[in-house]
C-alpha cells in the first residue's frame, strides 16, 4: 500500500501518518518528490486497510500495491531512483558506461585497460576478482590479489570499481575494495547472498538470471532492498533460450518493462548477451534506444590472449569506435555521455599507498 500526501502536507502531518501505520507493526518508507511525498507500507496490509487514512490531515490518496514486489515498484517512490557512482549517478540524465576485462589477470593489463576505457569516455571500471565458471578447471580469478589490484588502479586512474561478489563470506571484504557490488546471473536467486549485500552500504548491480523472468529479477532486488539497501541497479544480460547463434538471447523488451514497473536504474550487458565482439555494438545501441540507463561492456588489451571471455571482449580501438557510435543513440534517447566532469588522475597524495576511497 502507498499513501500519497497533499502538496501542503506538513512534516507533522507526515509523522502522524507514519506513526499511525507503524503502530500496527507495518514498516514505512518515505520518498519525497517535488510536489508530493509517497509513504510506502511494507508488511501485513490488512490492518492498515481498515484505517480511515483518507480522512487524516495531509493525505491525498491511498493506493493498494497488488504486485508481489513492493519496495522496487514504480509506485513506491515519488521520483525514479538515482544511484551515486563516482562523480555522477546511475539513472540520471547521463548514460553510464561500465567497461573493463572479464577477469583481473594482472597489474599491467588492468592499468592499461583502465586508462584506455577512461580516455574513451567510460565512467567506471569493471573487472572480476572472483569468477564463477561453468568448468572448475577454468580460470576463476585472482581473488584477494585481484581486489587489491582494482583498488590500486582506482587510486591511480580515478574510475570507480565494479566487481562481483559470489559468497556471503566475501561481502565485507569486497565492499571494502569496490564501489559497486555485482551479483552475477548464477547468483541472482542466492537469497542468502542477496540479503547479505542488502546489509552493507554499497550499491548493488543485480544481473538477470539465465532463465529468470522479469518478475524473478525484481523480486531478487526486493530481497536486497528489504534489508535496507535501496541502491540496486538491475541488469539485462540476455537469457538462455533454444537459440544457439548467440551466447544468450538479449531481451530488449525487458528494459522498457523494467523502467515502467520499477523505479530502479537499468543497465544492459551486450557482451554476455551476444558472446561475440561484433554483436556488442548493435546490441548495445539497441539497449540505449530501448531506454537503458547504461551499459556494461567487456574490454581487453589482447582479447585473443584473455583468460576468460576473449571472444566477446572489445579491443581498445574497438571500444573507442563503439563509444563514438554510441553517442548518437544516447543523444537520440535524450541522454548524454558526458556530464561536464572530466575524469582526472587524483593528486599524488592519493595514489598508490594511500587508503582506498569508497563511494
Amino acid at each position: 500500500m502507498i499513501i500519497v500526501t497533499r502538496p501542503d502536507a506538513t512534516e507533522e502531518d507526515i509523522d502522524r501518518i507514519r506513526e499511525r501505520v507503524e503502530a500496527l507493526g507495518v514498516r514505512t518508507h518515505l520518498s519525497r518528490g517535488a510536489h508530493h511525498c509517497v509513504i510506502g507500507c511494507v508488511g501485513d496490509e490488512e490492518p492498515v486497510a481498515e484505517l480511515p487514512l483518507r480522512s487524516m490531515p495531509g493525505v491525498e490518496a491511498v493506493h493498494p500495491v497488488m504486485k508481489p514486489y513492493k519496495l522496487a515498484a514504480r509506485e513506491f517512490v515519488a521520483e525514479p531512483t538515482e544511484i551515486p557512482l563516482g562523480d555522477g549517478v546511475v539513472g540520471g540524465s547521463r548514460f553510464t558506461v561500465v567497461a573493463g576485462p572479464c577477469s583481473v589477470e594482472g597489474r599491467e593489463m588492468l592499468s592499461a585497460t583502465a586508462k584506455a576505457v577512461r580516455d574513451a569516455g567510460a565512467h567506471a571500471l569493471r573487472g572480476g576478482a572472483f569468477k564463477p565458471r561453468t568448468s572448475p578447471y577454468s580460470f576463476r580469478g585472482l581473488g584477494m590479489e585481484g581486489l587489491e589490484l582494482l583498488a590500486e588502479v582506482r587510486r591511480e586512474d580515478g574510475l570507480p570499481v565494479v566487481t562481483e561478489v559470489m559468497d556471503t563470506r566475501q561481502v565485507e571484504v569486497v565492499a571494502e575494495h569496490a564501489d559497486l557490488l555485482q551479483i552475477g546471473a548464477r547468483n541472482m536467486q542466492n537469497f542468502a547472498l542477496l540479503s547479505e549485500v542488502g546489509r552493507v552500504q554499497r550499491p548493488v548491480l543485480l544481473k538477470r538470471g539465465m532463465s529468470a523472468t522479469v518478475e524473478d529479477l525484481v523480486l531478487a532486488a526486493e530481497y536486497v532492498m528489504r534489508q535496507g539497501n535501496t541502491h540496486v541497479i538491475l541488469c539485462e544480460r540476455g537469457i538462455r533460450t533454444f537459440e544457439t547463434a548467440t551466447r544468450n538471447t538479449m531481451d530488449l523488451g525487458a528494459i522498457p518493462i523494467l523502467k515502467r514497473e520499477t523505479h530502479l536504474p537499468v543497465l544492459a550487458d551486450p557482451s554476455h548477451a551476444g558472446g561475440l565482439r561484433e554483436l556488442v555494438a548493435p546490441l548495445g545501441y539497441g539497449a540505449a534506444a530501448a531506454g537503458a540507463d547504461g551499459l556494461m561492456v567487456e574490454v581487453h588489451p589482447e582479447p585473443a590472449a584473455a583468460l576468460s571471455d576473449g571472444d566477446q571482449s572489445l579491443t581498445f580501438p574497438g571500444f573507442r569506435s563503439f563509444m563514438e557510435g554510441l553517442e548518437r543513440f544516447v543523444v537520440a534517447a535524450g541522454r548524454t555521455l558526458r556530464d561536464g566532469v572530466e575524469h582526472a588522475a587524483p593528486p599524488e597524495s592519493e595514489k598508490a599507498g594511500a587508503p582506498a576511497t569508497t563511494a
